[in-house]
């Protein structure tokens, strides 16, 4: 493939850009995802699925799975996990003075301040039925002139008990008109911003990258595969999972009830090296727009990163190592989490402000995540028992070769010599 024509070298198509707005920009919050996975992609898989796939639901949660070989569980199982959950505000009470006090999740009280929002109400009257409110914002202090003057110069911060919705509420029974509308407490509330391309080239920004990228990315590879003619020996599961925010509790349940062979987490990562204030704690360099990640340490496979990061070099697909510790922070611990033998790893992309309402992202690392593992995939299909591969080749370190001093030059240095 010449380099002109690799799409992780290219601005993303106008279409497959939409669909990646339509993803993240699916009202699913936790515990109610079905915005994103029954409202979005459902219909995706089925316009591309082949007739002997099939889509699997669940009782507990709105995840799905898009079963490549159902029923075959004699074949080689492999599952990529998005998560489609979206970490939210709810209500906690609402004031006489009509102020809606939230609250704040996984979000810093201060990046809420002055965004607007969409607060997601159940009808009272009639349960299970969703009514959205919009023009609130998110509020806090007012106005500068009532804050305390160590607020003022930065000294002190705000408390997330300090947060609510302001809907603008004036006039006789402020609290009643707040309740007439049916807002009670637990109702979820989310930022409201679509993605739109950023300023600079292969880069956007928005709310909610934060997994709906992953799940982008799990439903692309999907249909690069069905349009590929599928997989032979390999039983691919393409998960969108519920609960990650809150303990990666719903990809468990899925590899326990499908027990794959290999779980692949995908997930967003942080861009380390715009990140400010965190130069002192040496991370390791991870950037937009240099590659996709890998996960290294924790539970990662080493034998499952050899064959993704062999499949990367061999395709010329740009590829980051990220160093884990005792947790991968991602999906890519549902295997261990849900007692399954399997082999697991985690893919991800560096974004910058993670849970932010102006998370940003370069589309070139999404379409190299999904390159990478629509490869890699293919890959596994090829060999003649990936059972055995797993089983019989795990890394010995006590075989390790002996390497010396190798000197100074550096290996890609163009050396010129006197030719006297």
């Amino acid at each position: 493939m010449s380099e002109t024509k690799q799409p992780w070298t290219q601005p993303m198509p106008e279409q497959q850009f939409e669909l990646m707005r339509e993803i993240l920009d699916a009202p699913s919050p936790v515990g109610i995802e079905g915005a994103m996975t029954y409202g979005v992609l459902k219909p995706y898989f089925e316009s591309f699925a082949p007739k002997d796939w099939h889509l699997h639901q669940f009782k507990g949660h709105a995840g799905v799975v898009l079963d490549t070989h159902p029923g075959r569980d004699d074949l080689f199982k492999v599952m990529i996990v998005g998560h489609a959950d979206k970490i939210r505000m709810q209500v906690r009470s609402i004031g006489e003075d009509g102020k809606i006090w939230i609250n704040t999740d996984s979000f810093l009280p201060t990046v809420l301040i002055g965004h607007e929002v969409k607060l997601f109400s159940e009808d009272p009257d009639n349960p299970g039925n969703y009514r959205v409110i919009q023009g609130g914002t998110v509020e806090a202090l007012g106005a500068i002139h009532f804050s305390d003057p160590s607020v003022r110069t930065g000294d002190k911060g705000i408390k997330k008990e300090q947060i609510y919705l302001d809907l603008q509420i004036h006039g006789d029974n402020k609290k009643q008109q707040v309740e007439n509308l049916g807002v009670r407490p637990g109702d979820a509330i989310l930022l409201d911003r679509p993605i739109r391309p950023g300023f600079s080239p292969n880069t956007f920004y928005g709310a909610y990258l934060d997994n709906g990228l992953g799940c982008f990315v799990t439903a692309e590879i999907a249909r690069l595969i069905a349009e590929a003619g599928g997989t032979q020996q390999v039983r691919v599961m393409f998960a969108i999972a519920s609960y990650e925010e809150i303990g990666r509790f719903g990809s468990r349940v899925l590899a326990g009830e499908l027990e794959p062979d290999v779980l692949i987490g995908v997930d967003v990562n942080h861009d380390y090296v715009a990140a400010p204030g965190i130069g002192d704690r040496r991370m390791q360099p991870l950037e937009m727009g240099k590659g996709f990640t890998m996960s290294v340490g924790a539970i990662a496979s080493e034998q499952l990163n050899r064959l993704i990061e062999t499949t990367a070099k061999e395709h010329e697909i740009p590829m980051q190592r990220d160093i884990v510790g005792i947790d991968t922070g991602t999906d890519g611990m549902a295997g261990v989490l849900a007692a399954i033998d399997c082999a697991a790893t985690s893919i991800g992309f560096p974004i910058r402000n993670m849970h932010t309402i102006s998370e940003a992202g370069n589309t070139q690392d999404v379409m190299a995540a999904i390159y990478a593992l629509t490869y890699t995939l293919q890959a596994l299909d090829g060999m003649a028992d990936p059972h055995r591969q797993f089983l019989d080749n795990h890394p010995r370190l006590d075989q390790a070769n002996s390497l010396a001093h190798q000197g100074s030059d550096k290996p890609d240095e163009e050396k010129t010599y006197d030719d006297h």
